[in-house]
């Protein structure tokens, strides 16, 4: 298929407000491609080039576009930027400066050619995006100004997009896997199937490719992999120790650490050196191995060179050719031997100064799960076998001073004071409290199961946990805040159900002037033109600039009350004239909301579902 067939695409989903639209497009768009187009196109839809957990960087600002623009189409560069700043997108500017130019015959094409394919396009991204270090800029600009010569305005518009991350089409993960499942079906037969195979494989390219090769029947032979990260497991949330018992029974009860859960990814393997093998046996003498080792945060980034410390005792302590288990890092206190709060842990988070900020807040990881070991799936496997095998696999000392990686705290019991009293001693020691699993569950990759239960004390309409919400948009501000560009922002849950998000409050109040800026930067970077489609909004609630989503938030409210104007478990009614709609049950909204931190470490998925809300609500009533 050439770009400008998949432009034509990409400009009727960005014009649509149709989740079942956007759909519809993809699954015809998916059965026009061969199987060679598919997983690369699919990458470049979400302004990639491969899975989020392989991210390849450009390393292209609106700047080095711009020049790239003004090179490719013999532009001054101050006519450019003047037209850009008009128009206020990049790909809008260069198609219209492009668009001048079709009297023009385009440089650079093969006679006989109307322009280059997806996967030609694609491989020269690919290439744009791995230039030399050194003298890359150059380098990247004139590759980039070829591309820009040898495509019409309207594949230019979205060619430019692509590598500062503006494409912004507003459809999810779950989306794609709908469109694969029309694709086939042609309705959502096959969802179920294609979710399970992507909570294993979270690689949307990969897995149209195996869909156009073998069918729906070559998921099933998908297992899980080192280095490709499997979408982590939910709790499930209760209120007390005697609703735990009575739901799962015995049970084993772990801490609940309040920091980064991480998922590590370990890989032994040999180096064989022919000196030293001798000549008659082949055997090696004295071999030497390479450990690979890398860590995936919620969000299926791979954040392995932030913690360093964390990497050198999982090298140190763990005892296995190949293994991919989760934990907790927490940050730890060497002088008292205490752990210590999330606020501080959270600052082991960054790009710079990592091995300073190490020696300051050195990480615990404390391993709870088993998901993989040495060739063998362990996601089947029931709690009780999960956990006994992993600690065969990790050396332990039992000096928390000494060892980085350590394992999760474990209780067997069908006792509910028991567990409560757990539950004390939990907090007592500065940690979030506690979770119970069941002897016999299995592991549901991106499932929120009553295999794990998340014990809460307090569980009634007034929230003693925080929230997670997800930014949706904001409104300019005014007085003060006219000088921070944003007075209050708008943010909902997830209905996993309709794949949409709800909203559940406007925030104004409660962020210091430094967290309004630094909001308004992150924002700043994902505006897009209209409200997305996953977004289901009241017309009271709508804002001056939505953006698209990405930006996880943790909320503290007073108590979740009823309101008619958001739109998180409302429910409408046709009114008697039949033109409009009536609230009939009202929706869930957070009272007196508060920022707590942002969660930079979750997807927009793992945002707290309508369901977890509503239950919330249900047993304060």
């Amino acid at each position: 298929m050439k770009f400008s067939q998949l432009a034509h695409f990409i400009e009727q989903i960005e014009e649509t407000s149709s989740r079942l639209t956007i759909t519809n497009l993809l699954a015809e768009l998916f059965k026009k491609l061969n199987r060679e187009e598919i997983g690369k196109t699919v990458y470049l839809l979400q302004g990639r080039l491969a899975p989020l957990y392989n991210a390849i960087e450009f390393g292209m600002a609106e700047k080095m576009i711009g020049r790239a623009v003004a090179t490719a189409l013999h532009l001054d560069k101050k006519k450019f930027v003047q037209q850009f700043k008009k128009i206020g997108d990049l790909g809008g500017a260069t198609e219209y400066f492009k668009k001048q130019m079709r009297s023009l015959e385009l440089e650079d094409l093969p006679a006989g050619r109307q322009g280059l394919s997806i996967l030609e396009v694609y491989d020269i991204l690919h290439e744009l995006a791995t230039a030399a270090k050194v003298g890359s800029q150059d380098i990247k600009v004139q590759i980039l100004a070829k591309l820009i010569r040898q495509l019409d305005p309207l594949s230019c518009r979205y060619l430019v997009r692509i590598p500062i991350g503006v494409l912004r089409l507003g459809f999810s993960d779950m989306t794609v896997l709908d469109a694969y499942s029309w694709m086939l079906k042609g309705d959502k037969s096959h969802r179920s199937q294609i979710e399970k195979a992507y909570h294993v494989r979270p690689d949307l390219g990969q897995l149209g490719y195996i869909i156009k090769k073998e069918g729906i029947s070559g998921l099933k032979k998908i297992k899980p992999a080192i280095f490709t990260p499997i979408l982590m497991m939910k709790a499930e949330r209760l209120s007390s120790g005697q609703e735990i018992i009575e739901k799962i029974g015995r049970c084993a009860v772990e801490y609940k650490y309040d920091g980064f859960r991480l998922q590590v990814h370990f890989k032994k393997s040999e180096i064989r050196n022919p000196k030293s093998e001798t000549n008659f046996k082949s055997k090696i003498i004295n071999p030497k191995h390479k450990i690979q080792v890398r860590l995936y945060s919620r969000n299926l980034e791979d954040v392995s060179f932030m913690y360093p410390d964390v990497i050198e005792g999982v090298k140190k302590e763990v005892r296995a050719n190949e293994i991919i288990f989760e934990g907790e890092a927490i940050g730890f206190d060497p002088h008292s031997g205490n752990f210590l709060p999330f606020q501080q842990t959270v600052q082991r988070k960054r790009k710079y100064g990592i091995e300073e900020k190490a020696k300051e807040i050195p990480l615990k990881l404390f391993a709870f799960e088993l998901l993989y070991l040495d060739g063998k799936s362990f996601l089947d496997v029931p709690y009780i076998e999960r956990r006994r095998a992993l600690e065969k696999s990790i050396q332990l000392t039992g000096d928390i001073f000494k060892d980085a990686l350590l394992l999760a705290s474990e209780n067997i019991l069908d006792d509910p004071k028991k567990l409560e009293l757990l539950f004390d001693d939990a907090v007592s020691k500065g940690l979030e409290g506690i979770v119970a699993k069941k002897l016999s569950g299995v592991y549901k990759p991106g499932a929120r199961e009553w295999n794990w239960i998340k014990f809460k004390r307090s569980y009634s309409s007034r929230i003693e946990d925080s929230i997670d919400c997800l930014v949706m948009g904001y409104d300019y501000g005014k007085g003060k805040r006219a000088g921070f560009g944003i007075g209050a922002f708008l943010v909902g849950i997830y209905d996993e159900k309709q794949d949409k998000f709800l909203t559940v409050c406007k925030i104004g109040t409660g962020l210091s002037d430094e967290e309004w800026r630094e909001l308004k930067v992150r924002c700043k970077k994902l505006e897009v033109r209209s409200k997305p489609a996953l977004y289901e909004v009241d017309k009271m609630m709508e804002c001056d600039v939505w953006i698209s989503p990405s930006i996880v938030v943790e909320i503290k409210a007073d108590e979740i009350t009823k309101s008619p104007v958001h739109t998180a478990g409302r429910k409408l009614k046709s009114s008697k004239s039949g033109k409009a709609f009536e609230v009939d049950i009202p929706g869930f909204a957070l009272r007196f909301p508060r920022l707590e931190h942002f969660r930079d470490d979750k997807r927009p998925e793992d945002v707290t579902t309508l369901k977890e809300v509503d239950k919330i609500y249900s047993h304060g009533k």
